[in-house]
């Protein structure tokens, strides 16, 4: 089994599919830490709600090693 993840690793580096499975990855995370904290806050970035509970500052950034590589995520502070 390590050999064929190996093999898939080596495949997708070579490959110009890897930029968009790594964009891919990096965009369903996104939108899922998106909806997190919206619910968290109780209101969407940038919306006015008078039930919001907390607050957004900023992001920060971290790189999230997958088997496709490296994908840059921005996540949320509270």
């Amino acid at each position: 089994m390590t050999d064929d993840m190996m093999a898939l690793r080596g495949l997708m580096e070579k490959s110009a599919d890897a930029d968009l499975l790594r964009e891919m990855i990096g965009y369903g995370a996104q939108r899922l830490m998106e909806l997190e904290v919206g619910a968290l806050t109780g209101a969407a970035h940038g919306e006015k709600s008078p039930e919001r509970l907390v607050q957004r500052n900023a992001y920060r950034d971290r790189d999230w090693e997958t088997r496709a590589g490296t994908v840059g995520l921005r996540i949320p502070k509270l």
